[in-house]
């Protein structure tokens, strides 16, 4: 199945399945304790999450290139911090006892505000972490009680000060945008939060009602309405023009960063088509073309890797065809752009429709960079060039 390793960054995703409570307009892969009962713990992920890793590398060492060196690892949820700092440091300890990480690699956790204390920080920060994303959502009380999210609204901002004075210098706050009920005062106060936590990161989201959660339950009963692609719109160029005056600058449509070593190596490499192993309950890889997705129970996982082999519930091999649809999906959504080299003869007339339409601008270097109004329209840019 496995292909060699492409010239890009090689990146470590794990997969943590766990949360204290289920919010209501999540739809990732995550399992509170009593959803879970007594077929899986944190204990028993870890050990099949070092299967995992020492299975992934005696098959990485058969292929005819060298297994790079890890640039950056990224611990993902899920609710990682519930594993306390000596749980992630001993994560760190099983991703270094099978790979090699590279000089300065990056290395980020997600933390839930209320799973996080001072002692948290500075265990992790001695680990080896360099990096924390905090999810703040909002501000605004009645809003994150619409996301169900069970942190107090100054939480988030205690938290990232925190994590500074831990010695992180790469901190990230994540918003969430458009919440029935949100006002933009609502969002300015986010922002100012956001900006009075001298983070060097922001990651903005426009709320998505994804299918199955109990957030589009209470939108199909009428109980909430669904977001207004208007005012989502609005939104978004209200956390742009505040961020932007505050001296971060965009680098992918949902990202800001206070220069270039601010922002995530680890997300980077997803965007850039790089080669990553996805590690845990559910997560995905992607090596040398070929992707594959583990299975998503984490007692069906430990099973699994109980039984000596990957965890792999499907796989696929890209075709052509396939990596560059996925290459302009990604590499439009960049402040680095789409090299117009790269684009088959229907592309590159759709640019010049793009470009007319004051979406899109062409480089100097011919590449296509999306305008302002543009990062609005991404997604239709993106059917532009692939139609």
């Amino acid at each position: 199945m496995l292909r060699d390793f492409g010239d890009g960054p090689f990146g470590i995703y794990v997969h943590v399945p766990f949360c204290a409570t289920r919010c209501g307009y999540c739809d990732f892969n995550t399992y509170t304790a009593g959803e879970l009962g007594s077929s899986a713990s944190p204990q028993s992920w870890l050990t099949a999450l070092r299967g995992e890793l020492a299975t992934a590398a005696t098959q990485f060492a058969a292929l005819p290139t060298a297994t790079p060196e890890v640039s950056t690892v990224f611990v993902g949820g899920g609710t990682p911090s519930l594993l306390g700092g000596d749980g992630l440091a001993a994560v760190l300890d099983a991703v270094r006892a099978e790979f090699t990480l590279a000089a300065g690699a990056e290395v980020t956790t997600e933390s839930n505000p209320e799973s996080t204390s001072p002692e948290f920080f500075e265990r992790i920060r001695a680990a080896g972490f360099t990096r924390v994303s905090l999810g703040m959502q909002s501000a605004a009380a009645h809003v994150l009680k619409v996301l169900d999210r069970t942190h107090t609204p100054g939480r988030a901002v205690a938290a990232a000060l925190e994590a500074r004075a831990a010695g992180f210098e790469h901190v990230n706050l994540d918003l969430i945008y458009g919440t029935p009920g949100e006002r933009d005062a609502d969002l300015d106060a986010s922002l100012d939060a956001v900006l009075g936590a001298g983070v060097d990161h922001v990651s903005a989201y426009s709320l998505i009602v994804e299918d199955g959660t109990a957030l589009a339950r209470r939108v199909r009963r009428g109980e909430l309405p669904a977001p207004d692609d208007d005012v989502l719109a609005a939104r978004y160029e209200r956390i742009d023009a505040r961020l932007r005056a505050a001296g971060f600058g965009w680098y992918e449509v949902s990202n800001w960063a206070i220069g270039d070593a601010a922002v995530c190596r680890h997300n980077l490499g997803y965007w850039d088509g790089g080669d990553w192993l996805g590690a845990g309950p559910g997560a995905h890889s992607h090596v040398g073309g070929v992707r594959w997705w583990n299975v998503k129970h984490p007692a069906r996982y430990a099973d699994r890797v109980g039984g000596g082999g990957l965890p792999a519930a499907g796989w696929e091999a890209l075709s052509a065809d396939e990596r560059y649809t996925e290459r302009v999906m990604l590499a439009v959504r960049l402040r680095t752009g789409l090299p117009l080299a790269e684009l088959d003869a229907s592309a590159l007339a759709a640019v010049e429709r793009v470009v007319a339409d004051g979406l899109a601008l062409r480089t100097p270097d011919d590449r296509l960079v999306l305008t302002d109004r543009g990062r609005l329209l991404a997604d239709g840019v993106v059917r532009d060039l692939l139609d």
